[in-house]
């Protein structure tokens, strides 16, 4: 292979990188983040649970909107040093990280979140993390 060859693959290999994951998660995720290829995989949703089927009830987050910003709820026991919901983790509509709540399990009685959204319109999306069953997430539209 020749210098210019190579130096042509490599360009297109970067492009391809940068770009494709942008095609990928902008023209599936919006409003039917279920019906994404990564939904079931990657991360986990109500719609699209993968191998935890029988888990997604529980492992959901519930998003609703408050005078503030987001309320976050996760149906889900926190059984210190067995099962529990680590964190929920919030992203705006390109999936940038906003903010976080981390629980302990020995204090946290529930997978609780209040998040403050100033002046925010569009989609934000929540994660809800499980130490046992993956991250799931959930849209809310402001």
């Amino acid at each position: 292979m020749n210098r210019r060859s190579f130096i042509r693959i490599g360009v297109a290999g970067v492009s391809t990188g940068i770009i494709a994951p942008e095609i990928v998660l902008a023209s599936t995720m919006g409003k039917e983040i279920s019906r994404n290829n990564m939904a079931g995989g990657v991360f986990y949703t109500k719609e699209s649970p993968g191998r935890w089927a029988k888990k997604a009830g529980a492992h959901s987050p519930v998003l609703e909107k408050t005078a503030s910003g987001v309320h976050v709820v996760t149906g889900h026991p926190m059984n210190q040093g067995k099962h529990w919901i680590i964190k929920h983790v919030l992203l705006d509509s390109d999936f940038n990280f906003i903010a976080e709540n981390i629980f302990d399990p020995a204090k946290d009685k529930a997978p609780i979140s209040d998040f403050s959204l100033s002046g925010r319109s569009g989609a934000v999306y929540a994660l809800s993390v499980c130490n046992l069953h993956d991250s799931w997430l959930a849209m809310l539209e402001l």
